[in-house]
């Protein structure tokens, strides 16, 4: 009997239950749970199973099972060779290109893949699932090429590379080194499993690939989000903006969710800073007589800083929907064909198809880029002395006229260039991938949804406005050092003191690359959010 303890330690699958959390912490190794295969998808799996293989056995035509494979559907095969039918699937799939998939993003698979069979609906038997998550939980994780999934049929080719491993054939990485499998599986007592009628389909039909990278787009556009918020909060700090924008009223007389939120995170940060203010301006004796007076700055803060919560709030919005679709594919049977037990029928349809994952994807890469334009813009406020409110020209420390130093150093221009290079990027990446449909495989695969390309474009845009948000707290902390930290309000002081310990004061020009890549993983890892605490 298991305790407790080694309870709370296993993610137990039923192919109904699966939350992006758990594939985040599983997929990043973040707990150090076991996953297992629940005993009623034991129960379901052996059903369907069995019932497919009654059905084998009359010599019904069944879709991949005892034909052929799209257009040459129209080919039946005797049930003795259904099992190479199998084989042959897996193997001529095994043409993906491109760079190998992330770890994470093959982990992610695997379990999502697992999750999605154990529903009992795909005609696989237990043993196969059991097969994968013992590879998941040993990290024996198979070498997956990103490129060559359509999204529609599945992620056919990405996933045949995980079929692969499954029969003990191809490469895997395990403890950080790519080997042989049948090496990697002597070592660990595992062997191979030889896959019978239907199972090669089950496994590589499905849309677990642009799911899982679809699943780790979402957790880490969340992160995004936040920086966002606090990064407009050490902007208008940094500007002596208004903290008057994102007052409680005027944001309940629109309210948008998502905008509410940021408006509320960006007041709190700012509610004990002597930097930003509730009124810039007042008027002085002068008014009443010339009737008309003018201020050295405006009344309201540009765009950037005063419409930022009903940017990043949009993102905020895109995140809740998408996060409900994506978890109801990871919770799905997305195969083809699926057999119903219980009215003793097999459905050919169209579940592999990556339809709303594709929409999703393509939605979050907007609302994501976004933020980059956001923050290249308050970038832009923040260094050039025509807008920062007397900061210095691209925040150069001041010299003393008499100093050599005078006249030589650029402090932030080169970063502002950079700033501005990768937010084109993560624009021009930003179109809609799910309006160009390529028709495939001799036709039969006419519609496809490109869901894949989609979420792979939604991790690669995330990583650049990563990059951009890293750039512009270092432009704000710098800024605010300049300011006067002791003016700041608790939470963006905290989180300023944090960028501080991993990176110092630029007194004069020098190399800044890797000091944006130490504020990539403060955002990454999400130690930002958890300094700044709970707002």
């Amino acid at each position: 009997m298991k305790t407790k303890e080694a309870i709370r330690k296993l993610l137990s699958i039923n192919g109904s239950s699966l939350e992006i959390e758990d594939i985040v912490n599983m997929a990043r190794k973040l707990d150090d749970r076991k996953t297992v295969l629940s005993k009623d998808s034991v129960i379901r799996m052996e059903c369907s199973d069995n019932f497919k293989n009654r059905m084998i056995d009359t010599k019904q035509p069944i879709y991949g099972v005892t034909t052929g494979f799209g257009d040459s559907s129209r080919y039946q095969i005797s049930p003795e060779k259904t099992a190479d039918l199998q084989l042959n699937m897996v193997k001529y799939h095994l043409n993906g290109t491109g760079p190998t998939a992330s770890d994470d993003v093959i982990r992610a698979t695997m379990l999502i893949r697992a999750n999605c069979l154990a529903k009992g609906n795909s005609g696989i038997r237990p043993v196969v699932v059991h097969q994968l998550l013992e590879y998941l939980n040993k990290d024996i994780i198979p070498v997956i090429p990103e490129r060559g999934s359509v999204g529609a049929s599945g992620d056919l080719i990405p996933l045949s590379y995980l079929a692969s491993a499954i029969i003990g054939e191809g490469q895997v990485k395990c403890k950080g080194q790519i080997r042989d499998i049948k090496e990697v599986l002597d070592e660990n007592s595992v062997n191979p499993i030889v896959l019978e009628a239907k199972e090669g389909l089950s496994l590589i039909n499905g849309t677990s690939f642009m799911t899982a990278f679809a699943v780790l787009a979402v957790w880490d556009a969340k992160e995004l989000a936040f920086v966002a918020d606090l990064c407009t909060a050490m902007a208008t700090e940094a500007l002596m903006g208004d903290r008057g924008h994102f007052h409680p009223f005027i944001h309940q007389v629109k309210p948008h969710e998502g905008q509410l939120e940021s408006a509320r995170l960006i007041y709190e940060m700012l509610s004990e800073s002597r930097l930003a203010r509730d009124k810039i301006l007042s008027l002085n004796n002068e008014f009443e007589e010339k009737g008309y007076q003018e201020w050295d700055r405006p009344i309201q803060d540009r765009y950037s800083i005063r419409c930022a919560p009903h940017v990043t709030g949009v993102l905020r919005d895109t995140i809740r929907w998408v996060k409900q679709w994506v978890e109801v594919e990871c919770n799905s049977s997305n195969d083809n064909p699926l057999f119903d037990v219980n009215s003793r029928h097999v459905y050919n349809g169209g579940n592999f198809y990556g339809g709303h994952i594709v929409q999703a994807m393509d939605s979050l890469k907007v609302a994501v880029s976004n933020i980059a334009d956001l923050l290249d813009r308050q970038l832009e406020l923040v260094v050039d002395e025509k807008f920062n409110n007397n900061l210095t020209p691209n925040l150069i420390p001041r010299f003393d006229p008499e100093d050599y130093e005078s006249g030589l150093n650029h402090g932030f221009k080169g970063m502002q260039l950079a700033s501005s290079a990768i937010t084109a990027e993560a624009l021009k990446m930003s179109g809609p991938v799910s309006v160009f449909s390529r028709s495939t495989e001799a036709h039969n695969q006419d519609k496809v949804s490109m869901g894949t390309i989609a979420a792979r474009d939604a991790r690669t845009i995330i990583e650049l406005v990563r990059e951009v948000s890293a750039i512009h707290l270092l432009v704000l902390c710098q800024a605010l050092e300049l300011r006067g930290v002791e003016y700041m309000g608790d939470k963006t002081q905290a989180a300023f003191y944090l960028v501080r310990e991993q990176v110092p004061f630029v007194d004069r020009d020098r190399r800044m690359d890797q000091d944006i890549q130490r504020v990539v993983e403060l955002i990454k890892t999400g130690r930002l959010r958890n300094v700044v605490g709970n707002v």
